[in-house]
């Protein structure tokens, strides 16, 4: 099993407003019906490594589903309603998704939130997601909300400027995090994963399930 800096935990750091973390909002079996739709999302929509606007590719591997999925290549950063890489529709968000965010937007400010994208991205062990804003999307009075699976890692949250100062949050499987009002552009980003640290039996790695209203 990976080690955690457990001082995290014992003194959590005072959060932004706006930015709330929900430790154990998701029980082992939500979690691992959320890891079967996320297997089954994949059959359709398999993960790849999306190039960025510099070239690169990305750190995590990604897919989509929902109404519309997000997507990086030369032209830069967007939203698509079908998949590039296979010209076919992304897949539906399946019912786990929207029981699971249910149970969380219910403890929020928004209670009735309906995203109509879900990116999913997964971390092997060393992946990583630099800090960076969530701004592709229409409409920013609306919500982020991401669940994660799997291994625990470090998330990080910053400010209105890339500069500001981060926090970082030691987030675990089950774990819910929410972005809104003031925070809903704010930086954040993964800064490293602990593998082997995942409760759940069959994954090796970290899913990262990010709710939001795209269109």
């Amino acid at each position: 099993m990976g080690l955690i800096n457990a001082t995290v935990d014992l003194f959590p750091p005072a959060l932004p407003v706006g930015f709330a973390h929900h430790a154990g909002a998701l029980d082992a079996a939500m979690q691992a019906q959320l890891l079967a739709a996320v297997r089954a999302v994949e059959a359709e929509a398999p993960l790849t490594r999306v190039r960025t606007k510099m070239g690169g590719l990305t750190s995590a591997a990604m897919t989509n589903c929902g109404a519309a999925g997000w997507w990086s290549d030369a032209r830069g950063y967007r939203y698509e309603r079908t998949n590039p890489a296979t010209g076919r529709p992304w897949p539906a968000m399946p019912a786990a998704f929207r029981a699971a965010l249910g149970r969380i937007a219910a403890h929020t400010p928004w209670p009735d939130f309906a995203p109509d994208a879900c990116l999913i991205n997964y971390y092997a062990a060393g992946a990583r997601m630099g800090l960076h804003q969530d701004r592709d999307e229409r409409d920013f009075g609306q919500p982020i909300i991401t669940i994660c699976l799997g291994d625990a890692a470090d998330f990080l949250v910053g400010g209105a400027n890339r500069g500001d100062a981060t926090i970082a949050v030691v987030v675990r499987s089950g774990d819910a995090m929410v972005m809104g009002g003031p925070a809903r552009l704010f930086y954040h980003g993964i800064r490293k994963i602990y593998p082997g640290t995942g409760p759940i039996a069959g994954l090796i790695g970290r899913y990262s399930l990010t709710l939001r209203k795209a269109l």
